[in-house]
């Protein structure tokens, strides 16, 4: 069985398929990874080479997989950053073609769009493109508190805002959802992610790291989706699943820190990616 990831690609360092490809294979997982974006580094060095690739290749690519007879072996689609509204629409195609073949299949979107401090840096079309098309699709959704914000239109400060904007999201058709870089006011110097099935919700807080000299550490977000996209498979347990995740995300984080590096180091702190180990516990909410 194999992941199909359709993300936007860095030559230099980890964004995008740069960032989720690699965890995902280091646990286990057959990954076929389809590029939208090509370019040296990732846009927060402020100045790159390459180019968006033209979306019939996303269709192109997965009709040459329909016609290997092997969309039947994919148990997950995962998808990220949309540079252009075709893309978005090329990967709504796909999850629909692979659906038909495998319907057992999961579809995570991870609904790339801004950050609490930087706002939107996509598209003007992307975040209702995520809200009316690709989200009714998907079974995980994996925002970050800003993102959840801009998909439900519920101002996020408070931890119940947060359950309310879950629930609203939920209504939309995902069936689980995490929740990455929240903060609320009853956190000091922490950082958290909070996991839901409609059922049950389960939250983790962590220390917040920083990170000194870096305009912007890229990548995060694709790399957390991905690890928790690889553990639910396994698991089908979201608690379990968010503390797994937790812990190689911390593990990975704090290796760049003291390292002192501007791109995650994702080969160097591999190990964190594959431990079992869960010093971080999930608390219900």
């Amino acid at each position: 069985m194999a992941v199909l990831s359709i993300q936007s690609h860095v030559v230099y360092g980890h964004a995008g398929n740069s960032a989720a490809v690699f965890p995902l294979q280091r646990l286990g997982r057959e990954v076929w990874a389809i590029n939208t974006v090509e370019f040296s580094n990732h846009t927060g060095y402020k100045a790159w080479r390459g180019e968006a690739l033209n979306p019939s290749l996303v269709e192109d690519l997965v009709l040459g997989l329909e016609e290997r007879d092997v969309l039947k072996n994919c148990e997950a689609v995962l998808s990220g950053y949309l540079g252009d509204p075709a893309t978005g629409r090329a990967i709504i195609a796909a999850v629909k073609k692979v659906r038909s073949h495998a319907p057992g299949m999961i579809y995570c979107c991870d609904p790339v769009m801004g950050d609490v401090g930087r706002g939107f840096y996509v598209k003007p079309e992307i975040p209702d493109i995520f809200k009316n098309e690709v989200i009714p699709l998907a079974d995980i959704v994996t925002p970050n508190q800003f993102e959840l914000d801009a998909l439900t239109g519920i101002t996020i400060k408070t931890l119940e805002d947060v359950l309310t904007a879950v629930k609203t999201l939920h209504a939309a058709g995902p069936k689980i959802i995490l929740v990455t870089s929240l903060k609320t006011p009853d956190m000091h110097a922490e950082i958290g992610m909070l996991v839901s099935d409609g059922n049950d919700v389960y939250r983790i807080n962590t220390d917040e790291l920083f990170f000194k000299n870096v305009v912007f550490m890229a990548g995060s977000g694709d790399m957390t989706t991905s690890i928790f996209l690889s553990r639910y498979l396994t698991t089908k347990d979201i608690c379990l699943s968010l503390e797994l995740t937790a812990a190689s995300v911390f593990g990975i984080m704090e290796e760049t820190q003291k390292q002192k590096s501007h791109e995650l180091l994702i080969i160097a702190a591999q190990d964190k990616i594959a431990s079992n180990a869960t010093p971080f516990k999930a608390v219900k909410v």
